[in-house]
């Protein structure tokens, strides 16, 4: 079984802190891409990943080595597109940094259907319903989930990556035939970053719902192809940014001032 997080000293006490270490995905043999993340679920990563990527067609073979410690896991190809002598390298911080223009993102992403209106009390609790043992432990993990319109947790994934804990969700759902994600919704632990709004987009998921603030470019993802990004669910309230249209109830009224 996959280690999440380690017993480690500190100022005298034992402390418990989030494993990170690298994954090589190969396709065919050929390594593709390596990222950091926390071990478990390495099958559900690389198929996420190269989901997101545009670089399948539908469910891939996916097994791991028999050597669980060379931290590798393999992929049958083909591809769905060459990619040439094209590598990738991703950090736990970020997800293929540098990448994503939008109009690589639309090619695979078409825009998103009309469906689910979701209640904005609803969405705001999103958060509040994740389960995260590990993040419990150590404090430094994040967590996706997927949710039905009605607020059922369907799944959630931890990893040290916020982009890996996403392709984990991700990953599972491809793996099980479930994609794409018409009526479902994700919510993430942390900020809204572009990468997490091109994966949820390409994964067919209309909702994306974060506790921290979205960047610009994410915001402007989510509203070219018609996704519905909420940030900042936090206390009850939360702040549409995208995708108004979805969302039921008004908005909770401003703190006065002390």
């Amino acid at each position: 079984m996959a280690l999440q997080d380690v017993e480690i000293r500190r100022d005298g006490i034992v402390d418990r802190v989030a494993v990170e270490e690298p994954l090589e995905i190969r396709v065919d043999g050929r390594p593709l891409a390596v990222t950091m993340r926390t071990p478990g679920h390495d099958e559900e990563l690389a198929a996420g990943f190269l989901w997101g990527e545009g670089l399948l067609d539908g469910p891939p073979r996916v097994g791991l080595p028999a050597d669980l410690a060379a931290n590798t896991v393999e992929v049958a190809g083909p591809l769905a597109r060459d990619l040439g002598e094209r590598r990738f390298y991703t950090t736990s911080s970020c997800g293929v940094c540098g990448k994503g223009a939008l109009a690589e993102v639309a090619v695979h992403a078409p825009p998103l259907p009309d469906g689910p209106p979701v209640a904005r009390e609803l969405l705001a609790s999103l958060p509040g319903r994740l389960r995260q043992p590990a993040f419990a432990r150590t404090g430094g993990l994040h967590a996706t989930g997927l949710f039905t319109p009605a607020g059922e947790l369907l799944l959630v994934r931890e990893d040290v990556g916020r982009h890996n804990a996403m392709d984990k969700v991700v990953g599972r759902c491809l793996l099980d035939g479930a994609l794409p994600l018409r009526d479902r919704i994700l919510c993430v632990s942390g900020r809204l970053s572009f990468e997490l709004v091109q994966k949820a987009a390409v994964a067919g998921c209309p909702v994306l719902v974060g506790v921290g603030a979205p960047t610009s470019l994410a915001v402007r993802l989510a509203a070219d192809r018609r996704m519905t990004l909420c940030g900042f669910a936090r206390d009850g309230r939360v702040n549409v940014y995208a995708g108004a249209e979805r969302v039921t109830g008004a908005p909770a009224p401003a703190a006065s001032a002390p």
